[in-house]
C-alpha cells in the first residue's frame, strides 16, 4: 500500500516520537536498529522529513532528533502525501488513468468505499497516539 520509503518515514517519526517524549535526542543508529533500517536509508529520510518541518535535528555531542508538540499532531495521511503523493487517496484501484465517477473500472465502486476508509483512518491517526502502545509492548516497529 505504501512505498518502502513512506514505511520507513512512518515508523522512524513513530519511533522518535515515543524515544523524544521526555525532551531527549535520539541519533541515526538506534533509530534504525528500532525499526530494522539501514542507517544511510533512514538518514537520508529524515534528513528529508527534516526540510518539511515533520522532526527536528540537533548536530553535536547530545544531537539527534527529536519531535516538538505540534508534530505529535502531525496525522500520518500528511507523512503519506508528503511522502508518497496523494495516489492512495485518489487512485484507480486498477491503476487505470481514466477511471472516473463517469467512466469507473470494475472495482470502482468497491474500491472508492475502501479507499475513503483507509484515507479517514489515516487523517485521524496521529503521531502521538502510538506512543503509548509502544510503551505497554502492545505494538512494535520492527520484524
Amino acid at each position: 500500500m505504501f512505498s518502502k520509503t513512506c514505511e520507513y518515514a512512518l515508523r522512524a517519526l513513530i519511533f522518535i516520537a515515543r524515544k523524544s517524549r521526555d525532551g531527549s535526542r535520539v541519533g541515526i543508529r538506534e533509530i534504525a536498529a528500532g525499526i530494522d533500517s539501514s542507517e544511510y536509508f533512514i538518514a537520508k529520510i529524515l534528513q528529508e522529513l527534516g526540510r518539511k518541518d515533520f522532526v527536528q535535528s540537533a548536530k553535536g555531542p547530545n544531537g539527534g532528533f527529536y519531535m516538538e508538540q505540534k508534530q505529535l499532531g502531525i496525522s500520518l495521511a500528511d507523512i503519506v502525501r508528503e511522502v508518497d503523493g496523494d495516489q492512495l487517496f485518489t487512485g484507480c484501484g486498477l491503476g487505470l488513468k481514466q477511471c472516473s465517477e463517469q467512466q469507473p473500472c470494475p472495482l470502482h465502486n468497491e474500491f472508492k468505499t475502501i479507499r475513503n476508509q483507509i484515507k479517514n483512518m489515516l487523517e485521524t491517526s496521529k503521531i502521538e497516539m502510538f506512543t503509548e502502545s509502544l510503551d505497554l509492548h502492545l505494538t512494535f516497529l520492527r520484524h
